[in-house]
């Protein structure tokens, strides 16, 4: 009995002692935190601030679609590059109503103040038809310092037969407007009038593939309503041609796997 009574008081001697060692030990390593924790925050005060370009979500592609189309046309190549990370801008315009000379400057500056607000690194191009000429109108006399690639779907850069027919008809003269009557083949044409421009061009031709309204007065392959030859550009990187039709070239999955490795990579993939 003795020993156990012992044993308790002994016991409750030893954790007074050990509850008295352990404060002091406590307080150490809490001071040893706070010495951690104020030279960590000096560290980070020492640090530069990041700046914008640290900030950029990456490049930013601006979309143009064809005439007498709107911006859910691109709708696919839109999520396509979102997907890849891409800033995109996508925005319709007004094709059958309004020549380009007019809407052309203030449409495509309003899309690269969009690409620069998003501290774009870069900024791409991607255009169905008629888009691709705006882009070529207005590098004439426009400088883009982040100008990065360029791929044109189906452009009529050397016009197309399907204006030279039928751009004194009345009925094609009211429907598609005034863009449509300069699109022809003739050297005074607005395409064939236009310079070089720079940036990386890549060009997709279509071929066939459904559009076959005007086959007969179109010379050599062509998409229905442009011929391979006449969407080609001395200044071009890159060029391919795809089993498609002229009016969605844009929704064909592989148009759209090519797009994007044109713009990773400045040339298309010509392993598929």
């Amino acid at each position: 009995m003795e020993k156990t009574a012992g044993t308790g008081k002994g016991a409750g001697q030893n954790g007074q002692d050990s509850q008295s060692t352990l404060k002091p030990l406590n307080n150490i390593h809490v001071d040893q935190m706070k010495r951690k924790l104020l030279f960590i925050a000096a560290l980070l005060l020492l640090l530069p601030m990041p700046t914008p370009a640290d900030q950029s979500v990456g490049d930013c592609a601006i979309l143009l679609h064809g005439m007498g189309r709107t911006s859910l046309s691109m709708s696919l190549i839109e999520d396509a590059l979102t997907a890849q990370g891409y800033t995109v801008w996508n925005e319709g315009y007004p094709s059958l109503t309004q020549s380009l000379e007019q809407f052309t400057t203030p449409m495509v500056e309003s899309a690269i103040t969009y690409c620069r607000d998003s501290q774009a690194a870069s900024i791409h191009f991607v255009t169905h038809s008629l888009g691709g000429i705006i882009v070529r109108y207005y590098l004439q006399d426009h400088q883009i310092d982040e100008l990065g690639r360029i791929v044109m779907l189906a452009p009529p850069n050397k016009g197309s037969e399907v204006a030279d027919e039928m751009k004194d008809g009345f009925l094609y003269q009211t429907i598609m407007g005034p863009n449509a009557l300069v699109l022809g083949t003739d050297e005074n044409s607005l395409p064939n009038r236009l310079k070089p421009i720079e940036g990386e061009i890549g060009i997709i031709a279509g071929e066939a593939g459904g559009d076959s309204w005007f086959l007969p007065e179109i010379p050599g392959a062509d998409d229905g309503k442009v011929a391979v030859e006449r969407t080609k550009l001395p200044e071009m990187k890159d060029f391919i041609r795809v089993e498609s039709g002229h009016t969605f070239i844009m929704r064909d999955d592989t148009v759209i796997y090519q797009i994007v490795f044109f713009l990773e990579n400045g040339h298309f993939d010509h392993k598929i």
